[in-house]
């Protein structure tokens, strides 16, 4: 380990004998899972002797693979950080030694040490556990998150209060799972090195994010490898400098030709360019040395930095294997791995129609290129990249380099099509308007995970983007009815070239998808006359348009009928046809899975009002002002008030005057 090497540092050889300051083992139990029934909080951890501790280890990862078994959820990264997380509650004191963890899907095993172990099989469950940490459901998570590279500026407005405040407590980070890939990390390390606080980062290096990890800082941290012959070589120079009749003393030779060779070999130099105090790597699977590195450590002062090698998946072969595959799970055997099926449905997913459709696409037009940050599995683009690799690119996790990425490649003449969440793309909204918006270049951005995404919760609803991309001056805003439309607005984004183009579509079926159909150019700004009706018209957006027919359906048996509006256009609305159903229908009733602050709704509200349209009544179903929790998308469509069901119910009053 660098600085330990290097003299600043002792650390323990620890390996194969008893874990510094833990009791000596006891007599071996029996029962299977009789260690992790008696945690209750990290207090008991610490009370654990060494053999208990490995076998509080292996009954952790089963009981998390035996959970996320059942109910779905982020296994491969929480089975990495198992042995991590025991170590970090065997260590430090918490709660009030804060650990701020980076990507919260890491946490699974931290929530099971910290008093929420019965709670567990409620994870990502209508008012259960959140999949991610969060301080409003225990006072052991220090720091909500969901997305990554946050956790270092986080901890250092922490430690910066801590200090403020005149209080002794260890701050520590858990960064990882590829959320190095991130600038805010690179921010972060570098205001925190600058300032020479208190604090730890732990580097969890498992080589991941969700798809493998990219780019030159990825393959300076796997170059760890190369450091196992560090220690041999210094002892070789140390006992050649130690025959040589020099001037200066040996010992101060040796220990200048040592700090000459750490810079050369050792992979700690960036961090100790930022004024970090590098350890390690170390096996984030070894119990003994992780335990007697962090004791240590907790002794030095200043931005430290332990470099950690973990396994995502780790304890399950197939996991181990294919990581990107559990990273996020259904249910699924735990002895196989075979996921359940999900209900099949007569149209593939939308992530799928859009990789399809874009890879026909990039194959009749050679400057279309496909972006992806991190999320080449999660966006459908692992096949458009087996097709297309030279047009392909994978800028990891980060999004606003990403976007003006793609407006670099625009303004020179390609044709970027930029695959991101929708919750993600809020990360690169100054990108989007500054480098994108103002000087409008012809990006087209596809919005994955647009809308609710049922079990991923707050953090990953992706409900706010009809209003952030709506407030930018130049930008046309789509939405797709299915997957044939779909492909229809790709094809109108990539083709014309003057305007950044955005399409939001759900993580849900697409309804209707025909492979070989050729693609037609809609027109911009036009919507799309379903069904005509009477007594309402509902004007809906993207996923509602298929709620929207249930709904009329639902009405014509009680007499009332109300004509559905595809309103493929968000920006710009297609004015001609919205005053025409302003003058014929006593009711309009805009409908979006989207935050009613700004969203389609309040554009239509605000066209009538500019044009001097008066509607007999204009009402707006959507999203409410507030963060909606996570559960089903059945459960959540419910409680906002847009599932077919309710929205008959609500539909029904608008009309007769009731609401």
């Amino acid at each position: 380990m660098s600085e330990a090497l290097s003299g600043k540092m002792s650390v323990p050889a620890v390996r194969g004998g008893p874990l510094e300051g833990v009791r000596p083992a006891g007599e071996p139990r029996s029962a299977p899972e009789q260690v992790l029934s008696l945690i209750n909080s990290p207090a008991d951890v610490k009370r654990l002797s060494a053999r208990d501790l490995e076998q509080l280890a292996s009954e952790l990862r089963q009981y998390i693979v035996e959970v996320v078994s059942k109910t779905g959820g982020h296994l491969a990264p929480s089975l990495g950080a198992v042995e991590l997380t025991i170590a970090l509650h065997y260590c430090f004191d918490t709660p009030k030694d804060k650990i701020v963890w980076d990507v919260g899907h890491q946490a699974y095993g931290h929530k099971v040490l910290t008093g929420r172990r019965d709670r567990l099989p409620t994870i990502r469950q209508y008012h259960g556990l959140s999949g991610f940490v969060s301080p409003a459901e225990s006072p052991y998570d220090a720091f909500g998150v969901a997305h990554a590279s946050t956790s270092i500026a986080a901890a250092m407005g922490i430690a910066v209060a801590r200090d403020a405040a005149g209080e002794d407590y260890h701050v520590v980070t858990v960064t990882g799972d590829g959320a190095m890939t991130g600038g805010l990390a690179y921010e972060g390390l570098n205001n925190a090195g600058h300032s020479g606080r208190d604090i730890l980062v732990i580097l969890n290096d498992n080589e991941m994010s969700i798809s493998p990890n990219v780019g030159a800082i990825s393959k300076y941290l796997t170059s760890i490898t190369s450091s196992k012959y560090y220690n041999r070589l210094k002892e070789e120079v140390r006992e050649i400098l130690k025959k040589m009749p020099l001037g200066e003393s040996a010992g101060q030779l040796a220990k200048r030709m040592e700090r000459s060779l750490k810079e050369v070999v050792v992979p700690g130099g960036l961090f100790q360019a930022l004024g970090f105090q590098y350890y390690g790597p170390i096996d984030g699977h070894n119990l003994t040395e992780m335990i007697g590195v962090l004791t240590n450590l907790k002794a030095v002062k200043g931005p430290r930095l332990l470099h950690v090698i973990t396994k995502k998946g780790k304890g399950l072969p197939y996991a181990e294997a294919n990581s990107c595959v559990y990273h996020g799970v259904t249910a699924f055997d735990p002895a196989s791995g075979t996921m359940a099926a999900a209900g099949k449905s007569a149209a593939p997913d939308y992530c799928k129609v859009f990789a399809e459709g874009l890879s026909r696409l990039a194959s009749e037009n050679d400057r279309i290129v496909a972006i992806t940050a991190a999320m080449a599995d999660g966006t459908g683009l692992v096949n458009f990249k087996e097709r297309h690799p030279s047009k392909f690119f994978d800028v990891g996790i980060a999004e606003a380099y990403g976007v003006t990425f793609a407006a670099g490649l625009a303004i020179s003449g390609m044709r970027p099509v930029a695959a991101i969440y929708s919750t993600f793309l809020q990360r690169a909204y100054d990108q989007i308007i500054h480098d994108v918006g103002v000087q409008c270049i012809p990006v087209t951005f596809c919005l994955d995970r647009a809308g609710l995404v049922g079990a991923d919760g707050p953090t990953h609803h992706g409900v706010f983007d009809l209003s952030y991309l709506r407030a930018v001056p130049n930008f046309v805003i789509a939405a797709p009815k299915d997957g044939d439309e779909l492909c229809d607005l790709l094809k109108s984004a990539v083709d014309q070239e003057v305007y950044p183009f955005a399409i939001r579509y759900p993580k849900r079926s697409s309804r209707s998808f025909t492979p070989d159909r050729p693609f037609r150019t809609i027109p911009i700004g036009t919507w799309e006359v379903l069904q005509e009706g009477r007594d309402a018209c509902l004007l809906a957006v993207g996923a509602m348009v298929e709620t929207a027919g249930k709904v009329r359906e639902a009405l014509l048996a009680e007499g009332i009928e109300v004509a559905v509006v595809n309103c493929r256009f968000v920006k710009p609305l297609d004015g001609a046809l919205l005053r025409d159903l302003t003058g014929r229908y006593p009711v309009l009733i805009t409908l979006e899975e989207n935050t009613l602050r700004g969203g389609f709704g309040d554009g239509v509200y605000e066209f009538l009002h500019e044009s001097g349209l008066q509607p007999g009544a204009l009402h707006h179903a959507g999203l409410p002002d507030r963060f909606v929790t996570h559960g089903s998308m059945a459960q959540l469509l419910d409680e906002v008030g847009l599932s077919a069901a309710e929205l008959v119910a609500r539909v029904r009053a608008w009309v007769k005057g009731r609401a």
